[in-house]
């Protein structure tokens, strides 16, 4: 990260901070500060004490929301019998929980979703637009029943099998699409999921890539990946599991070796940046001039729904204030750890500050 970006994304972090601490925290003199903060007024970037930031197109979020609904077995999970369990429901949704993970994370996001007008739907809303999220784009279909996500859990906190009942998203046609392409072409970034039909998800991609806006895409699932389209110019970031990676290069993944081969395949598709998140929570990252494996935080896991998409999201927040995919994977791990901490699918704790902090202990205990 340049030092123009480095003091920008402190600022953002705290508008009040002094240029004697910026100073001490991207090791420049003050005078070398000011004359930072100088360029960056005349540019725009910064409005004048305290250091307000220029207003910024949102981020758009386009898939999926849904209640999610989560039973935690109170003892080991048996199959084809009655297990005792503690059920919970929170929002979800691969694009809501993106919007919401990068609205913490201080941007502005858009979610473009599908609910029913029934209660959940209604609920779903303002609990995302508490959060901070611009929800005024989304679409809502009567008589129709808003999706739901439902998690066993063992007593471990950890996925046993989950069940997806998203078919309000059938009813989504390209021309509605096309209907808010206007807002859509005015984001800073567009996130898709694959939650929407097979031609909304080609029409989105192929269209972000001919005006060039830049798209982080993630496809859900393994079959959900099979959505996208061959050709992936233009993605700035494809967030897989190693399930999807599998699906998506036709190549078994059983050593680092097949998961860099299937990560170029998928470059040689289109893909500029490709991160496959494996069954040990590690994750392998591949780009043109870097490759990697990073290994998850150690923590104690109480549910790990939506830790995916907190990462996912971390990432992306990376790669939008100049990091490296390497630096950018590091705060995605970060962002999973404190995810995994709580039974939300989101975790309030996820702030910039909060994840930069985890990364530097975690830097001093090697």
């Amino acid at each position: 990260m340049n030092k123009e970006n480095e003091i920008l994304q402190h600022i953002r972090m705290d508008p009040f901070i002094s240029q004697q601490e910026l100073s001490n925290r991207v090791g420049l003199s003050r005078p070398a500060v000011a004359n930072y903060i100088a360029n960056l007024m005349k540019s725009g970037e910064i409005r004048g004490r305290a250091y307000v930031l220029k207003e910024t197109s949102a981020i758009a979020c386009i898939g999926g929301v849904n209640i999610d609904r989560k039973a935690r077995a109170e003892q080991d999970v048996r199959l084809y019998t009655s297990n005792p369990v503690e059920t919970k429901e929170t929002c979800g949704g691969v694009a809501r929980n993106f919007a919401e993970n990068l609205s913490h994370l201080g941007y502005n996001t858009l979610l473009m979703a599908c609910i029913g007008e029934d209660k959940e739907g209604g609920w779903l809303l303002n609990e995302t637009k508490s959060s901070g999220v611009d929800v005024s784009q989304v679409w809502q279909f009567p008589a129709r029943g808003t999706g739901t996500f439902t998690a066993l859990l063992d007593a471990s906190g950890k996925s046993v099998v989950s069940m997806a009942d998203m078919n309000i998203y059938e009813n989504l046609t390209v021309s509605m699409i096309e209907e808010k392409w206007s807002t859509i072409s005015s984001a800073q970034a567009v996130f898709v999921d694959t939650n929407l039909p097979v031609d909304c998800v080609h029409y989105i991609v192929n269209r972000c890539y001919q005006e060039n806006i830049q798209m982080y895409i993630d496809p859900v699932s393994s079959a959900k990946a099979l959505k996208l389209p061959e050709r992936l110019d233009g993605t700035g970031l494809l967030i897989l599991s190693k399930n999807e990676a599998e699906v998506l290069s036709e190549k078994h993944i059983h050593s680092s070796t097949d998961c860099e081969m299937a990560c170029e395949i998928l470059r040689r598709r289109g893909a500029e940046r490709v991160i496959v998140i494996l069954d040990d929570g590690s994750v392998y990252y591949c780009a043109e001039a870097e490759v990697g494996h990073l290994a998850p935080f150690i923590t104690d896991v109480v549910d790990d729904t939506g830790v995916s998409d907190a990462l996912g999201a971390c990432v992306v927040y990376g790669i939008l204030n100049g990091e490296s995919l390497h630096r950018s994977c590091q705060l995605g791990l970060a962002g999973m750890a404190l995810t995994s901490q709580t039974e939300a699918s989101i975790s309030g704790f996820l702030k910039p500050e909060k994840i930069y902090e985890m990364l530097a202990n975690a830097d001093q205990t090697k």
